[in-house]
């Protein structure tokens, strides 16, 4: 399998493994990642390569809105949580700010061969963290009620 062929097959694995209110995700899939979102395409899940050469994958939501204030403040709010957070996720979870006023809640995992067996592994772990990120976020974003059922 390639790593298109891996990001194309994680969107109906990661799917099927969440609580029918988040299977709603939106993606933006390209050969090298994978995004995932409900409202704005900018404040997204994530799952991109960090190539061969590093030996990582990264998963996690990031926060890319064009306004590096509404980034920080998302950051900030999920930091509030990070105790819970690291408690549901495990203590490799890092929130920190990122490049061009971005920020982002994330883990890297070692890469491995493209294959079924880890398509499911990160679909699992993807879902894991959207299940518990996804209410923080929307607490700290104030887009519960604005969210469609």
């Amino acid at each position: 399998m390639r790593a298109n062929e891996f990001m194309r097959a994680l969107p109906a694995t990661t799917r099927a493994k969440l609580p029918k209110k988040l299977q709603t995700f939106k993606t933006n899939i390209r050969p090298w990642l994978v995004q995932f979102h409900y409202l704005d395409p900018l404040l997204h899940y994530e799952v991109v390569t960090l190539g061969e050469r590093r030996g990582k994958l990264e998963i996690g939501l990031h926060f890319e809105s064009r306004n590096a204030e509404v980034n920080t403040r998302l950051l900030n709010g999920c930091l509030q949580h990070l105790f819970e957070i690291k408690a549901e996720l495990g203590d490799h979870i890092e929130a920190e700010m990122w490049d061009r006023g971005w920020t982002k809640v994330y883990e890297t995992i070692p890469l491995e061969a493209f294959n079924e067996d880890y398509v499911k592994r990160v679909a699992d772990r993807l879902a894991k963290m959207m299940i518990v990120l996804q209410p923080i976020y929307e607490e700290v974003n104030g887009s519960e009620r604005k969210r469609k059922p």
